[in-house]
């Protein structure tokens, strides 16, 4: 017998329902949910402990998806009394959900907690995907932790967010918790996935740009304060003392600029982003260029970005420019969420010269991050489902310190270190070290490409490189390389250095091989990437 997908359609009974911030916590709060289309209209009833019930009307957003046409409703409830619990029901006049129950904000709040978690997604089952671990686990976090005030992703919520069988699934998986507690979703590269033929298997994969589904579902659950043409994938919130960018994935030129102007604007004492892709990632092959440089000025103003995409825990020195600092003032601490149900890793990790605490969370396990706030003094614990600490530290903005104290790594006069990916390529280079001459960095760059896996002939008084599927003869003593593109002329002539290597112009190497550089004149390293995500194996004949 063929087997059928459990789209989970909807009803005329409402389900979907979840709780958002989409204005002042102290005093609004945001009801959306799901109804069959042949639910015309809806609307939230609510009340205080002592309060006479109101009504609010919902706005009804049509969801055309790729296997039906459903209704999705928004009310916004305001006028509300800060640190008030209210009860609530949503749906129609002829169905109605069970009553559940929120609090506001308090006024002037600067001590609370929120937890944060990253790629829940789930695809155990194409037919099916099943998010009832993600449920219970969340459960148990908040049995736990019962005065948490929202929960905060990182994104991959879905695992192909342009198919309608993943959301339902999903928003099935948060039932019995999001109802009561705001859930304010960052849009991940799955998130806008999609396949032009989904079943029996998946063909022809597309990303929505942009994110169709996630901006349909969510239109009026999120601020509409980002930028016009990508909301509410980007979005921006306070809560307390603390104020809230939440990054989508496209046009990161476009959101920098918002995200600046939204910077320029804001006096609260923390500020955090939400962004998918880690900017300081662990992946031995993985790049930035999707976020960086384009977005590194917004990013590098915020204290906190918390990400994702690896499945697996870091936590960096703060960064500024590709420098490494000690104290919060002097950069951003990037977080990596980890693995947030039970999924298999990403990809393969390894810790980097910019991670101060690092987990490769290649067990079986789930993990989430409990975020304290208390005024200048922020508490970050990321734990597993089975109780493990993976990581704790103290930023504090006023002693302008962060425990436990990690040093940044500075390494000495004449003793200045190359990494490729963040990764020190270790023995191979041990003692051949950059050098600094009339201003241009010159490396034994074929030592650097037998690390990174390329092809590498040594022949006397030259040497023969190839990696990423470009190509490049070095001679000693010659200003010109050799290509496949045709002659590249150099900066500077290629000489023969210490332990009788040769040395070659960074700049160029970079330019022959698509590559780009960087020094950290603080930490005296230079820092070599490429958006270039293959695997290079040696060529065996």
């Amino acid at each position: 017998m063929e087997r059928q997908p459990n789209y989970r359609f909807a009803t005329e009974r409402p389900d979907h329902i979840m709780l958002s911030i989409s204005g002042d916590p102290e005093t609004t709060m945001t009801v959306t949910w799901r109804a069959s289309a042949a639910v015309e209209d809806g609307f939230v009833t609510f009340h205080a402990a002592d309060g006479a019930v109101q009504t609010v009307p919902a706005e009804r957003t049509v969801f055309q998806s790729d296997v039906s046409v459903s209704h999705y409703f928004s009310a916004q409830l305001t006028g509300l009394m800060p640190d008030t619990a209210y009860w609530y029901t949503c749906g129609s006049a002829a169905h109605r959900s069970a009553e559940y129950r929120f609090t506001t904000a308090p006024r002037d709040l600067t001590k609370f907690k929120f937890i944060a978690i990253s790629d829940h997604q789930k695809d155990d089952d194409h037919y099916n995907p099943d998010y009832s671990q993600l449920n219970a686990f969340l459960k148990d976090v908040l049995r736990q932790h019962p005065d948490v005030r929202f929960i905060l992703t990182a994104g991959d919520n879905t695992n192909n967010g342009q198919h309608e069988i993943q959301w339902n699934a999903m928003f099935e998986g948060m039932e019995g918790i999001v109802e009561s507690l705001p859930y304010m979703m960052c849009c991940g590269n799955h998130d806008n996935r999609g396949f032009e033929i989904y079943f029996p298997e998946e063909r022809n994969r597309y990303y929505a740009e942009p994110a169709a589904f996630f901006n349909t579902i969510l239109g009026r659950a999120y601020p509409l304060n980002g930028p016009e043409g990508w909301r509410p994938e980007n979005y921006a919130f306070d809560y307390g003392n603390c104020h809230f960018i939440v990054f989508g994935v496209n046009e990161p030129d476009l959101v920098n600029d918002w995200a600046m102007r939204d910077l320029d604007a804001c006096d609260k004492t923390w500020k955090f982003g939400a962004y998918h892709f880690p900017m300081y990632y662990a992946g031995p092959n993985l790049s930035n260029d999707d976020g960086f440089p384009m977005m590194r000025p917004c990013m590098e103003r915020l204290d906190v970005l918390f990400s994702g995409h690896e499945h697996n825990f870091s936590r960096t020195y703060p960064i500024r420019n590709e420098q490494l600092f000690d104290r919060p003032s002097e950069g951003t601490v990037h977080y990596q969420l980890g693995n947030g149900n039970f999924n298999p890793p990403g990809t393969k990790t390894c810790d980097k010269i910019w991670h101060c605490a690092f987990y490769p969370q290649e067990e079986k396990v789930a993990a989430y991050a409990l975020v304290e706030v208390d005024g200048p003094k922020l508490t970050i614990t990321s734990r597993l489902n089975d109780g493990r600490i993976v990581d704790e530290c103290v930023i504090d903005k006023e002693k302008d310190e962060i425990l436990p104290r990690r040093i940044a790594p500075v390494f000495g006069p004449g003793r200045t270190r190359m990494f490729y990916k963040g990764v020190d390529p270790g023995l191979c280079m041990s003692e051949i070290l950059p050098e600094e001459i009339d201003g241009i960095w010159r490396v034994p760059f074929a030592t650097l490409v037998a690390f990174i896996g390329g092809d590498v002939l040594r022949e006397a008084g030259k040497v023969t490189l190839a990696v990423y599927g470009k190509r490049a003869v070095f001679t000693e003593g010659s200003a010109v390389a050799e290509t496949d593109q045709g002659p590249v002329q150099l900066s500077a002539p290629v000489y023969r250095g210490k332990q009788r290597q040769l040395f070659m112009p960074l700049p160029d190497c970079c330019r022959i091989f698509g590559m780009k550089w960087a020094y950290a004149a603080r930490n005296n390293y230079l820092t070599i990437e490429t958006a270039n995500e293959g695997h290079p194996v040696p060529t065996q004949p």
